[in-house]
């Protein structure tokens, strides 16, 4: 059985249990499997002469010989596994080109922006997302300044994204960052304030791959980076957790973030996880750390060679401990499994990791992967990630 069909087949599955965090109905369970194949655009429309992707008109997902169409060629959605579409085949993307030129420095629309802009460094995030067809696209950032991680309020950014990380930039356009409460909660983002929200245009959505975003703050052109990542339902999926999981110890970021460096990684533990994405698995990493530490998060994966992924922290200032840790990646993993995609293996060292990974129902048991934890709801304890090397260098490739 393919992975298209075994993955598929547990989303199937999911789709009705309580921990997915929905309930679909047959026809919705239908739609989901339509959108798997077909035209390569994602709607499963095979559409023709509309002007749009998926209709023989000569562009991208319509079955004309070009990317994305369903015609044998990288990301088309006709099971050949390239990059972009369900597992990796090859390395993701470098996504390191330079930004686009951010324009004039423009007057802050407010005088507090400028009290604000002043009360410390930036502390900028977009929020990373996985996307599968047929949802509404969203790009949301939050935007901040110093330590107590004040909120920029009612001030342009303007929004760029590039798509497949392969240029050019396009720009998507201008949004306002918001008084808190002011925008309704997208994919579990509540508004705190300081939030951008900007829905992409069905005509401008973005295809399978993982794409660059690319924010500008214009009052006094700050800016910050993250990632969308478009694949199908059932595209196989690794997921971590990072303090004390891939870290040399829980509180290590805490401790190095005063030092100005960047925390060392348990032996092993990029070699595996690494060794995984080469099988064609994606990457995400879900940590319950304060929402401010997404760049230092970016920074210690790119830094310490894990492989490149979606990355969530927490959207609390203060981050979250016990209870609250596992409320939110319960949550996490609901609203992932409710896409359809169900972490293959799961990665974590407290309890928290391992009472979240029981409520989403990962299984089986094994690939529930403790560092150095012995877990009360029966997954896999390891006390090296080296242990992990050989077993996962043995696994079929998934583009094969």
């Amino acid at each position: 059985m393919s992975w298209r069909s075994t993955r598929l087949a547990a989303f199937c599955a999911c789709s009705m249990l309580p921990a997915c965090g929905v309930e679909t109905s047959p026809s919705e369970t239908s739609m989901a499997a339509v959108e798997t194949s077909g035209d390569g655009d994602g709607d499963g429309d095979g559409d023709s002469g509309d002007g749009e992707p998926g209709d023989g008109d000569g562009e991208p997902g319509d079955g004309d010989g070009e990317p994305g169409d369903g015609d044998g060629e990288p990301g088309d959605g006709d099971g050949d596994g390239e990059t972009g579409f369900g597992p990796w085949c090859g390395a993701p993307p470098a996504c390191d080109a330079a930004p686009p030129a951010p324009g004039p420095e423009l007057s802050w629309e407010h005088f507090d922006s400028n009290v604000i802009a002043l009360a410390g460094d930036p502390q900028h995030r977009v929020r990373d997302m996985f996307y599968v067809p047929g949802e509404t696209q969203w790009l949301m950032g939050k935007f901040t300044y110093g330590t107590f991680d004040k909120d920029l309020k009612d001030e342009r950014v303007d929004v760029y994204v590039m798509r497949n990380c392969a240029g050019p930039w396009e720009f998507m356009g201008e949004a306002w960052t918001t008084e808190e409460g002011a925008h309704a909660t997208i994919e579990g983002v509540e508004d705190t304030g300081g939030w951008v929200y900007l829905e992409i245009p069905p005509d401008q959505q973005l295809d399978f791959g993982r794409h660059r975003v690319h924010m500008v703050v214009r009052g006094d052109q700050t800016t910050t980076d993250g990632f969308i990542e478009v694949v199908e339902p059932g595209t196989p999926i690794f997921l971590s957790d990072i303090d004390g999981t891939l870290t040399t110890f829980e509180t290590e970021e805490f401790v190095d973030l005063l030092a100005g460096v960047t925390p060392m990684a348990n032996q092993f533990a990029a070699t595996a996880l690494s060794t995984l994405q080469d099988k064609g698995y994606h990457a995400m990493y879900l940590t319950a750390r304060p929402e401010f530490l997404v760049q230092r998060s970016r920074e210690f994966i790119a830094e310490r060679g894990f492989p490149p992924g979606i990355i969530h922290t927490s959207l609390f200032l203060e981050g979250a401990l016990g209870d609250a840790a596992v409320a939110y990646k319960t949550g996490e993993l609901a609203m992932l499994m409710g896409k359809g995609l169900i972490p293959t293996y799961v990665f974590g060292n407290t309890d928290s990791d391992a009472e979240a990974y029981d409520n989403a129902g990962i299984m089986p048991l094994d690939h529930r992967v403790l560092f150095q934890f012995t877990d009360p709801w029966g997954g896999r304890r390891i006390e090296s990630y080296g242990e992990l090397v050989p077993e996962y260098s043995a696994l079929a490739d998934l583009c094969d």
